[in-house]
């Protein structure tokens, strides 16, 4: 399976499924990640520190990874960028589609869902402008970013206790964000306090939680955990 995980900032998808990434990827699946922007400026960063960081943690997930390049704190809803992440969609034959969930308290992140969730639907047209061969990503399954300080009701959670060390080693790998900016310090431990509490719900040690407006459906009983 194809699927692509759609990050306004280097770090937001390592933050909010990086768990899930690495399982993904651990089960055969093809996963990219597009960062819409470079995340720059930042109190500690610059745009060379970011990309470096964000290579090293790819490298640590086993994930393909493309920066989109819109520009930072200001991404805008519109017909071109929905039309380059649809072109995106379409040259990685995209089969599921992540993105932040549409309650958050960044801009850039709402932007970024509406951007993600009208490419879905134009990457489909066919005689347009768009680069590639049609295709419809088969579901647009939302994640949960760290601004927005609570987690709406989510429509299912993912054990990831195999690979959470991978996602916090992915985060950490952000030093820039998160051990050289002294108010990120304790965010890693905040993401896995989380994680942790929604694999209690789940009976498990960690679990990353998703939302889905569309109809999910599942392979038998026995799938549930």
């Amino acid at each position: 399976m194809n699927i692509v995980v759609v990050a306004p900032h280097p770090d937001d998808a390592e933050l909010g499924m990086g768990g899930t990434i690495a399982r993904m990827v651990d089960d055969g699946h093809s996963v990219l990640i597009v960062d819409m922007t470079d995340g720059e400026p930042t109190p500690k960063g610059t745009p060379a520190r970011r990309r470096q960081e964000a290579e090293d943690a790819t490298r640590i997930l086993g994930c393909q990874r493309l920066n989109l390049g819109l520009p930072n704190r200001s991404v805008v809803h519109g017909i071109e960028a929905r039309h380059r992440l649809a072109a995106v969609l379409r040259a990685h034959r995209c089969d599921v589609v992540f993105a932040p969930h549409p309650d958050d308290a960044h801009p850039d992140h709402i932007a970024v869902t509406r951007i993600t969730e009208d490419a879905r639907f134009d990457a489909k047209l066919s005689n347009s402008t768009i680069p590639g061969d049609p295709i419809h990503p088969r579901r647009l399954i939302h994640y949960y970013c760290t601004h927005l300080r609570a987690v709406p009701a989510p429509t299912f959670a993912l054990d990831i206790s195999a690979t959470a060390e991978r996602k916090r080693a992915s985060i950490l790998a952000y030093r820039s964000q998160v051990i050289d900016h002294e108010p990120n310090r304790t965010l890693p431990d905040q993401v896995d306090a989380r994680d942790r509490f929604m694999g209690t719900r789940l009976g498990v040690e960690r679990a990353e939680p998703f939302w889905c407006r569309e109809l999910l459906g599942i392979a038998g009983i026995g799938s549930i955990t």
